[in-house]
């Protein structure tokens, strides 16, 4: 049972290599590129997301940070559309992996804390040491601001991790009961399918809505350094 319970989250291979690479590669290829002077609905109502998601989460931003709106817009794309993706059956999504969440936190975390090193370093370093502390508590209090700047990046890896996860895992074990209830009680059976679906529906936007949450603490950290 925990074999096929977890089996949606190991690596896919074709011929003894991972795939992986493909399958991240591949949510690029879903978005239409103008080929003409007029635009298509599609890519009409692409171009006015991209345009709303930019004005909500670059606004707060100066010059310096608003350098990084290409990045962050193709971060917020890339995972959405990487999260949907692993909705389909059969589909495999590599936004469950804690180590490729890792691979996107760290280096981000890192660029935005050497740009507040590098552009402002009294005021990054003052974060560690606030204003009016007690002489006793300063080495105490260092220490925590440390351990907490360093937990950043792995907390925001954790939480797209298991965001995705438990949802994936919950769609599989109400799916399973339903096909087992199917054959015992119809009327039970009904009732698990209707909350399969609207957990389902809520899946949709916690895909969404997680790919957002990981732009904008990014966006955040960017904010606090620059």
């Amino acid at each position: 049972m925990n074999e096929n319970l977890f089996a949606s989250f190991i690596t896919p291979t074709l011929m003894g290599l991972p795939v992986v690479i493909a399958i991240i590669s591949f949510p690029s290829m879903l978005f239409p590129a103008p080929t003409r002077l007029i635009n298509n609905r599609l890519i009409t109502l692409q171009q006015w997301l991209t345009q709303l998601i930019t004005k909500q989460m670059m606004t707060m931003h100066n010059e310096k940070g608003r350098t990084w709106t290409l990045m962050l817009i193709s971060l917020i794309l890339f995972i959405g559309s990487t999260n949907l993706l692993g909705l389909l059956p059969h589909s495999f999504t590599p936004t469950t992996q804690l180590s490729m969440n890792l691979g996107m936190a760290i280096p981000l975390w890192a660029g935005t804390v050497i740009t507040g090193f590098r552009n402002k370093p009294k005021a990054s370093l003052a974060h560690f040491l606030p204003q009016g502390t007690p002489l006793a508590l300063i080495p105490m209090l260092i220490i925590i601001e440390t351990i907490s700047l360093f937990i950043q990046p792995m907390a925001l890896a954790v939480r797209l991790t298991a965001n995705i996860t438990a949802g994936h895992l919950l769609m599989h074990l109400i799916g399973g009961a339903t096909l087992v209830l199917s054959s015992i009680s119809t009327p039970t059976a009904v009732l698990t399918f209707i909350i399969l679906v609207l957990l389902t529906i809520l899946e949709f936007a916690v895909a969404l809505i997680q790919a957002y949450v990981f732009t904008l603490l990014v966006s955040l950290y960017l904010h606090d350094n620059t």
